[in-house]
């Protein structure tokens, strides 16, 4: 059988693995993927054959990983968190279509939304919407009316990619925009950075203090609602239940 595993291996640590991906990533020869994903899977997965591509080459690995997979060889090819959540399965799937014979195996992974907010405590207790500020595939006119449809519904939101060399003020601007339609200034919010690897932060702070935060590729930004507290040191939004 050929097969093609689109692997998604969680925030990076060990403990973020599923059963699933483990088992794809044991049963694979090669294994492809971006430098930085490689770097974390390799020390727990020797013995395989590793292929390295950098950033705005998807495509290219994708082509590769496809025709290895088409030559009987059995491919995984990763990102981090889920695969299908900003990651590989969509292009894969796209691309399939050329190499009919191939079996696509996406094995779901834990995206940052929810291994942040476990870190956080429970930001996600209610309805949430996910945001990508970045604007390499999407045009900012797109990413600001789903950030303002966010504000209106009144929605908790995740921002992914929040902020890199070239887009210094991305998070500024998704915070005036929350400003703008509706969230209160003093509204709870969480930020988590390398989750689950070394040098690993997390913040509560408000959406005022959160304009002026510097956030990386490697910060996941939760926007709490109208209802999102504070309890303690953790970031919870109520499902709804009556406690006292």
């Amino acid at each position: 059988m050929k097969k093609l595993y689109v692997v998604g291996f969680g925030p990076g640590s060990m403990n973020g693995y599923t059963i699933e991906a483990l088992n794809a990533l044991e049963s694979s020869e090669l294994i492809y993927g971006y430098k930085t994903y490689i770097d974390l899977v390799k020390k727990n997965f020797p013995g395989r054959e590793y292929i390295v591509s950098g950033m705005h080459e998807e495509k290219d690995r994708c082509k590769e990983a496809l025709s290895k997979a088409n030559e009987d060889h059995t491919v995984s090819i990763v990102s981090s968190g889920d695969a299908g959540v900003y990651g590989m399965a969509s292009l894969i799937l796209e691309m399939a279509k050329d190499y009919p014979e191939v079996e696509i195996n996406v094995v779901a992974g834990v995206t940052a939304a929810l291994s942040g907010a476990a870190r956080l405590g429970s930001p996600l207790g209610h309805d949430f919407v996910v945001i990508s500020l970045s604007d390499l595939l999407t045009p900012w006119e797109v990413i600001e009316k789903r950030l303002k449809a966010a504000a209106v519904g009144d929605f908790v939101t995740v921002l992914y990619n929040p902020g890199s060399h070239s887009r210094t003020d991305a998070l500024e601007k998704a915070c005036e925009i929350m400003l703008e339609n509706g969230r209160d200034k003093d509204t709870v919010c969480g930020i988590i950075k390398n989750i689950d690897r070394e040098g690993q932060e997390r913040h509560i702070m408000t959406l005022e203090k959160l304009k002026d935060y510097e956030a990386d590729m490697l910060t996941t930004v939760f926007i709490g609602s109208s209802t999102t507290k504070l309890i303690g040191e953790k970031m919870v939004t109520p499902r709804g239940y009556k406690v006292d």
